[in-house]
């Protein structure tokens, strides 16, 4: 039996989370899974990327009735960029016969009512829109079984505190209330106690890298110039293992291609790939049979391997949590780490968000410090003299 499965999780999705790469459960899925699928009320403490969106997925998936047309379960989200997050998750689990549909801002309201008239059975929605259509009776919230609120702290901060109880006044009562938050502040206190029933309470201790083990340099580039930038660096640096970080699947092939067309010993991990495929791309990497390992954030969930010298965030990730999860592969076990992050001006704001949360500035270097007799161009790639 699959660990997941030792969570009540059917062996249905214990497979498609396996064909992902997903084989452990996280903490936070080990500790809320078993409760919600009692069908109990759940506050659980757990920052983003510590695998919280599975652990509220998996229960409802379970319980969802293809059969019926109504609406079982809302998520409410604080961004659209969350939402369509989520329903990407969902999307990669559920059957064929389950209807989900994101609903935010800045998109056309008639055509999400006509979808939410036609059959959806899971609705993703922040709470301005939700509310918009619930005034405008293009979706009844009357039998939903299921109401997850999704970073609360954020959600109240924001002020969403009064559209999310406009929302809660036209549910049921007989619903199962899930509430998530990354800080459990006064203001999330006071609403699970108006909320929740008897729920389990959970919280799950953050990651905590050992940054003072990681050097950190940023680039500050715009997105033409990274590909350029990344092969010069790798050309003088000479990592013995690195991972390098892009935002996108598409983004991570066409980044292993140009690698692998300069000479590097390089691959690509991404959702779009195999089970087998991901497992033999691993076993290379963890064998030093390549050096360099171009990674979505999905593909790397969990990945801890001896040696890796360099990290790369070629895109910059959207939160502090996935930096310093991205960062953390490398300064392993007491040793030494670079990681080098690359920004363009459009990821100022995150670049803030990131250094605010360490409480640090990045160091920032030039491309001016690279050595002009040290590029790609000029000196052979290949690396053997480092095999283990």
């Amino acid at each position: 039996m699959q660990p997941f499965e030792k969570l009540g999780v059917s062996k249905e999705l214990a497979e498609k989370l396996k064909s992902q790469g997903i084989v452990t459960p996280t903490p936070v899925q080990e500790q809320a899974i078993p409760p919600l699928k009692e069908g109990k009320d759940l506050i659980a403490q757990a920052q983003t990327g510590t695998g919280k969106t599975f652990a509220f997925l998996l229960p409802i998936l379970e319980k969802v009735n293809p059969g019926s047309s109504e609406v079982q379960a809302v998520i409410i989200t604080p961004t659209r960029e969350l939402a369509l997050q989520i329903t990407h998750e969902v999307n990669k689990l559920k059957n064929d016969d389950t209807y989900v549909l994101a609903v935010y801002g800045g998109q056309d309201v008639a055509k999400q009512a006509n979808k939410l008239d036609g059959k959806a059975h899971i609705v993703i929605a922040t709470p301005g829109r939700l509310l918009d259509h619930l005034r405008r009776e293009t979706v009844s919230l009357t039998n939903i079984k299921h109401l997850i609120i999704d970073e609360a702290d954020q959600m109240l901060e924001a002020g969403f505190l009064p559209d999310v109880q406009d929302i809660l006044d036209q549910t049921g009562t007989q619903r199962q209330t899930m509430l998530f938050s990354a800080t459990i502040t006064q203001k999330v206190q006071t609403l699970a106690k108006k909320i929740l029933k008897n729920p389990e309470r959970i919280k799950v201790k953050e990651e905590k890298v050992a940054v003072s083990n990681i050097k950190q340099l940023l680039y500050e580039i715009t997105d033409r110039a990274k590909q350029d930038t990344l092969l010069q660096i790798m050309g003088e640096h000479r990592p013995f293992l690195a991972v390098i970080f892009c935002r996108t699947k598409r983004r991570a092939k066409k980044l292993n291609d140009a690698l692998i067309a300069k000479g590097f010993e390089s691959d690509e991990l991404h959702g779009d790939l195999s089970q087998a495929k991901r497992e033999k791309v691993m076993k290379r990497f963890r064998e030093a049979k390549i050096q360099y390992l171009v990674a979505t954030d999905v593909a790397a969930r969990g990945l801890d391997v001896e040696g890796i010298t360099h990290v790369f965030n070629y895109d910059i990730p959207q939160d502090p949590e996935s930096y310093i999860h991205r960062i953390g592969r490398t300064g392993r076990a007491g040793g030494k780490g670079l990681a080098i992050t690359f920004a363009a001006p459009k990821d100022r704001s995150a670049l803030q968000q990131i250094e605010k949360s360490m409480g640090q500035k990045i160091e920032r270097r030039s491309i001016d410090h690279l050595s002009p007799g040290k590029r790609v161009e000029d000196r052979p790639v290949k690396n053997k003299k480092h095999r283990r």
